[in-house]
């Protein structure tokens, strides 16, 4: 075993050891993890900040649903009330059960839909496009927080997990998981709005990218464990590291871990 798979093994939660990702029980010890980790809470807390944000930006004035998809053990309807938190797996703290590739939505029915770590799980992301162009009012449009595909990012994902791979030379954008968590391709975001931008455009004439960045909170998801790993520095140690992220903003295309894309419908 590597030096690093060791070091790995010893940092993986205690609790998640030999857990299905697929399972119920995985996500109730998400859940007791996220309530553990202030840090943590930050960064998803800063997220969902960056959602709103975006979407009052970019997004024309519609009184339509605001749709999370991909939810998991989120917290972001707490934040923000007015959101109907999803995910296609039952849960207590899920308002319903939506397939993002199928959405139980009226045509120009949907102002916003949100999805942080869920887009690369999608088995048949053209099936998610035709479903934005369909639900979405026109002006209004969807915010993806997933895996970036940067230096550092690349060799991350590529080891970090067994479960889950960083092929950013994957042909196809369908993509063959073994279930909901197992098998994704933590590069498809890469894959399909950089690497193969101009076909999106082609396919996707009615749907605009508008932004696509590297976000800069990867200290303290690094440090504090996530929700799969032990928390490394203790949370009072947030502000310190915040200070950091924020002097090496202008690397964050060198050390960032998640990026943000916003697509736009436009008629």
């Amino acid at each position: 075993m590597s030096l690093f798979k060791k070091l790995r093994t010893w940092l993986q939660e205690p609790r998640l050891i030999g857990v299905d990702p697929d399972s119920e029980r995985m996500l109730e010890i998400h859940s007791k993890v996220l309530y553990e980790k202030p840090m943590m809470r930050d960064v998803f807390s800063e997220f969902y900040d960056a959602c709103i944000q975006l979407d009052e930006k970019y997004f024309s004035d519609s009184n339509a649903k605001r749709v999370e998809i991909g939810a998991g053990v989120s917290f972001f309807k707490k934040k923000y009330p007015e959101i109907i938190s999803t995910d296609i797996k039952k849960a207590e703290n899920l308002d319903m059960v939506v397939d993002a590739q199928n959405m139980p939505f009226e045509q120009n029915s949907v102002r916003a839909i949100y999805g942080i770590n869920c887009f690369h799980h999608f088995p048949n992301p053209d099936l998610f496009f035709n479903e934005l162009d369909r639900v979405l009012v026109k002006g209004c449009g969807c915010i993806l927080i997933d895996p970036y595909y940067g230096t550092i990012a690349k060799r991350f994902y590529k080891k970090i997990f067994d479960t889950e791979t960083f092929d950013m030379t994957q042909k196809e954008w369908v993509n063959e998981s073994l279930g909901f968590m197992n098998g994704a391709n933590q590069a498809l975001s890469y894959i399909v709005f950089i690497r193969d931008k101009k076909k999106f455009e082609e396919r996707y004439p009615n749907l605009e990218i508008i932004v696509q960045k590297p976000l800069n909170n990867y200290m303290r998801y690094v440090l504090s464990g996530g929700l799969n790993f032990r928390q490394i520095l203790p949370s009072f140690f947030s502000p310190v590291i915040k200070f950091f992220e924020f002097i090496f903003m202008p690397f964050n295309s060198v050390f960032a871990l998640h990026h943000i894309i916003v697509i736009r419908k436009k008629n």
